[in-house]
């Protein structure tokens, strides 16, 4: 048998080779498979801020202003003076964040100056806009702003508008203009939701009109299941239980 061996010399060099390389520090040591040299940096990056940490300091930054047009528009647009596109993120966060500590006025401004940059022009704006509206007592603007949607997107406005629209005259107590909103759902052969038939049908038992509220509940009888989470599952629920928490998570977790 043939057996190929290096010789004890060619060892002994090639040992001595690599303990000079590790005592320098400067090659990579590649033979022996040990760990390469780490060298210090001369220079170190900064850290980079987030939406998060930017939205903070909008919203920071809104709320030290005054109520003057003017000078809110020239802040906000000192603020993302230096910014290469229109930072959107950071803008809807920030309104998420005044929305969630209802400042209902600085949501306004916030929104109003976002489209009027022809920024974020979508139906979940346009819908932030009308809540923030109406939370604050402007039901003439509101109303402005829901003629204006209903005009340009005549078939596909959201049903979440129409909710809105008739929860706001049903706080009001603006019946005629509640039904004039219902109506047009129903031409549009948009289905109701549940609050909006309870609602309508509470306004027609008030106002005595019972045989409208039984053709009513024959057209949009009251759905007798409804889908709700539980612990992260969607479990389907009879609809009498929605009233009573309580017993449903019992049925639930039998």
């Amino acid at each position: 048998m043939l057996s190929l061996r290096c010789p004890p010399q060619i060892i002994a060099l090639r040992l001595e080779s690599i303990q000079l390389s590790n005592a320098s520090g400067h090659v990579a040591v590649c033979a022996a498979r040990g760990p390469r040299p780490r060298y210090p940096r001369v220079w170190k990056t900064r850290k980079k801020i987030g939406t998060i940490s930017k939205s903070k300091k909008l919203v920071d930054c809104v709320k030290g202003l005054s109520n003057v047009k003017e000078e809110v528009y020239g802040a906000l647009d000192a603020f993302i003076a230096w910014e290469l596109e229109f930072p959107l993120i950071i803008v809807k966060k920030s309104l998420k964040a005044l929305e969630n500590e209802r400042e209902w006025k600085r949501v306004i401004q916030l929104t109003k100056w976002m489209l009027n940059k022809g920024q974020g022009r979508t139906m979940g704006s346009y819908y932030t806009l009308l809540n923030a509206l109406a939370e604050e007592g402007r039901l003439d603007e509101a109303e402005e702003l829901w003629t204006k949607l209903f005009s340009e997107h005549l078939e596909a406005m959201p049903r979440v508008f129409y909710d809105k629209m008739i929860s706001i005259y049903y706080s009001r107590g603006m019946h005629d203009k509640m039904f004039e909103v219902f109506a047009d759902m129903e031409e549009l052969g948009i289905r109701p939701t549940v609050s909006i038939v309870s609602k309508v049908g509470d306004v027609f038992q008030k106002l005595g009109m019972l045989e409208k509220y039984e053709k009513l509940n024959k057209k949009y009888p009251p759905p007798t299941w409804e889908y709700r989470y539980f612990k992260g599952k969607r479990v389907k629920v009879r609809a009498k239980q929605l009233d009573e928490p309580n017993d449903s998570n019992k049925d639930v977790n039998e």
